[in-house]
């Protein structure tokens, strides 16, 4: 029987809609925040510094990420900077290359010896996770988002690369791994079990965890009464054209 409070892997709702960030704060089992620009689109945010600084005085004791958005790693390390200042618990999200598959390992060891915390982005291979880990070395906490999900959608098994991730973080102790992009709620429990420090979870994805441990043969009926009345609320009907067995 899975038990949800047995978790020792820490949840960060991962969104941008303002209304449902400060819904989830009330909840004790969110840990932190992540968000990105394309989420920030979908929530139909206009303004990145106003959204984001609103976000920190509702949400003033949580980590949160923000990402920087420009492409010239001169203009990244700017905006790094400036979003690093809106306050303590901010992590400022680094893609692990810009659009043109150029590192920016060089920019993430200035930021991090810096002081800038972090949280490089993007990755989904383990030269990424080596290479990232090594210009983090002398810097602040920090984390390192792995797109476990991501993984998954191209059909390769995440969870060999994410344990492998782990053990690769471990020898850093002042960095922790981010499961990122995970599909469903049993990706939490898969990032518990191999010692992942952090899973991003979708709100979405959040509402199933109230199913946790839930009887298999109850969820059983329950589907199947789904099923018949939706059928029923559509006035589904056929005509007989056969004679009953």
């Amino acid at each position: 029987m899975v038990d949800a409070n047995t978790l020792t892997v820490k949840i960060f709702a991962d969104g941008a809609d303002l209304a449902t960030i400060t819904k989830l704060y009330e909840n004790p089992v969110i840990k932190g925040f992540t968000t990105n620009p394309t989420l920030m689109r979908i929530a139909g945010v206009a303004n990145y510094a106003e959204f984001a600084q609103t976000v920190l005085r509702r949400i003033p004791d949580r980590p949160i990420s923000f990402e920087v958005f420009a492409d010239n790693l001169a203009e990244m390390e700017w905006q790094a900077m400036e979003i690093a200042s809106w306050g303590g618990m901010v992590n400022v999200k680094i893609p692990v290359t810009n659009t043109q598959g150029v590192s920016t390992s060089l920019l993430v060891k200035k930021l991090a010896r810096a002081g800038v915390r972090l949280n490089v982005t993007a990755l989904m291979t383990l030269d990424q996770v080596r290479g990232v880990a090594d210009s983090l070395a002398d810097g602040v906490s920090s984390y390192v988002s792995v797109f476990a999900g991501r993984i998954a959608d191209t059909g390769r098994d995440p969870l060999p690369i994410m344990s492998e991730a782990v053990r690769i973080l471990s020898a850093y102790p002042h960095l922790e791994l981010i499961w990122a992009s995970p599909r469903e709620l049993l990706n939490v429990f898969q990032a518990d079990s191999i010692g992942c420090q952090v899973i991003t979870v979708t709100p979405d994805v959040l509402k199933k965890l109230k199913l946790v441990g839930k009887d298999l043969a109850e969820y059983s009926l329950e589907t199947v009464r789904m099923f018949y009345d939706d059928a029923s609320k559509s006035e589904f009907s056929l005509t007989r054209t056969v004679a009953p067995c």
